[in-house]
């Protein structure tokens, strides 16, 4: 699997090791997030169009939002990695990597382990699988046909 897309490997693997930056150092290490969901929600306060979407947002909504935006491209890369057929590998691998992100988040300084971050990212990876799935459908089905004819 590795071998045969090498640069989707080097890609995935460097998003690993992004994600693995931004949720695995200490916590004082980390840029402070709830900040920066504070300033973008005053920021879009600023616009009164925008009023229906900023009085259902808080600053932890902007958190979970982000968690699930952040492992999106993820289930993206995993699924295009194991091939459509095997989508589950890709959505069990999610679950997996998301578990241990936040069990080992325990131990680290300044971090707090969330469940409701498990289901964000997983909900994100989901998203991201089910994007790869679409994208990768109509290619699928020309397989298919081509099988089905050959036959």
């Amino acid at each position: 699997m590795l071998h045969r897309h090498p640069f989707l490997s080097l890609l995935t693997l460097l998003y690993l090791g992004f994600i693995g930056l931004v949720t695995l150092t200490p916590g004082a290490d980390q840029p402070d997030y709830q900040g920066l969901a504070a300033r973008i929600l005053a920021r879009l306060e600023r616009y009164p169009d925008l009023d229906p979407l900023t009085s259902r947002l808080s600053v932890e909504r902007i958190e979970f939002l982000a968690n699930i935006g952040l492992f999106v491209p993820l289930g993206v890369f995993l699924l295009l990695l194991v091939g459509s057929r095997l989508w589950f590998i890709a959505m069990a691998a999610g679950v997996v990597l998301t578990s241990m992100i936040e069990t080992v988040q325990e131990q680290i300084p300044g971090r707090v382990s969330d469940p409701r971050d498990v289901a964000a990212n997983s909900i994100g990876m989901f998203i991201g699988i089910g994007l790869a799935l679409l994208l990768t459908m109509p290619a699928t089905m020309r397989r298919k046909q081509e099988r089905g004819q050959s036959s």
